[in-house]
């Protein structure tokens, strides 16, 4: 009988990608079910009901012979290589933000969907990529979910304000937000501090050890970067955090090649959680890509310790270049 021509279903291709993970895993790297099901967050009985299917459908002859094995075996390095639970490596076209902020922030949007239950509290960052992750969002009934923005908003902004991240969020799944409510960076470390012991704040800060899950994105020190780009720091400051040694921004704290945040002015004036308080969360995810900031997402990841990163091939591979944190 001929196959179907109609158009696979957006649950039916997930379990495709599910398959041919599954089957990698247990077929390439000679992994055991229960080792299979650990890998990919599943029950074992789920684990088994995919390796069957691989066998009865053919997955597994025409998976190791398809487009889809680089993308597998780079993932795999890559989680070896930066020590992750997990990666995902996205195909992309060119490395303009705009074509990555999308189909990186898709790709988040999707796995961060499947990803939540009822009663888990979230911490959400900022940039393109996530603003893009929030428009590709699944919708399901979800309860007693709560939503943290982890940094100040901006004054004035034509798009993607942090706050307004976590917003989309909390709104989408119609639940409940916290926010950070004060500008993003401040005149003086004096302020911040200041601000920081209005009681509302104190006890956001004080939630921020109740977050189940993080979702970040990543920027680098150039002047390319968003945050030079639109004004919220000046070319004087990109330069002089340089100088300092940093060479990413995650929540808008600076740190330098060892994961560290750096001591330099700007990092005090900033409203927002300090990244490495998220070194507790049980997951934290990195949403970044850009070959121009590969050391700025693998600084980031000993920043905060994160267990999954969502980026794309290009990236991906120039991560493997840097030195592995294995």
């Amino acid at each position: 009988m001929a196959r179907s021509s109609k158009p696979k279903t957006k649950f039916q291709a997930d379990q495709d990608e599910l398959k041919l993970r599954a089957a990698w895993l247990y077929y390439i790297e000679g992994l055991t079910q229960e080792q299979v099901a650990q890998n990919l967050d599943i029950s074992r009985i789920k684990a088994f009901r995919l390796l069957a299917a691989t066998r009865e459908e053919g997955i597994v002859q025409i998976s190791l012979n398809s487009h889809a094995e680089p993308l597998i075996k780079l993932q795999r390095a890559l989680e070896k290589h930066l020590g992750l639970f997990e990666a995902i490596v996205v195909p992309s076209s060119d490395q303009s933000e705009a074509s990555l902020s999308a189909v990186i922030g898709h790709a988040t949007g999707r796995y961060l969907s499947d990803r939540l239950q009822d009663g888990l509290t979230i911490g959400v960052g900022w940039g393109a990529t996530l603003q893009a992750c929030m428009s590709n969002l699944k919708w399901r009934e979800i309860s007693d979910l709560s939503v943290i923005s982890l940094l100040g908003g901006l004054t004035h902004s034509m798009a993607y304000n942090p706050s307004a991240v976590a917003w989309r969020l909390a709104e989408f799944y119609k639940t409940e937000l916290f926010q950070i409510t004060a500008p993003v960076f401040v005149p003086h470390e004096k302020l911040a501090q200041e601000l920081w012991e209005i009681q509302d704040l104190k006890a956001l800060k004080k939630k921020v050890s109740e977050i189940d899950l993080a979702i970040l994105s990543v920027a680098d020190v150039s002047k390319q970067a968003s945050i030079f780009r639109r004004g919220l720091l000046t070319s004087e400051d990109a330069e002089s955090l340089q100088a300092a040694g940093a060479v990413g921004d995650v929540l808008c704290q600076f740190v330098n090649e060892a994961g560290e945040i750096v001591d330099h002015p700007v990092n005090k004036r900033a409203m927002a959680i300090n990244p490495t308080e998220l070194r507790k969360v049980p997951k934290v995810i990195i949403s970044a890509g850009g070959v121009r900031k590969a050391q700025a997402i693998r600084a980031s990841i000993l920043t905060t310790k994160a267990q999954v990163l969502i980026t794309d091939e290009a990236t991906a591979q120039e991560l493997l270049n840097l030195k592995s944190l294995i």
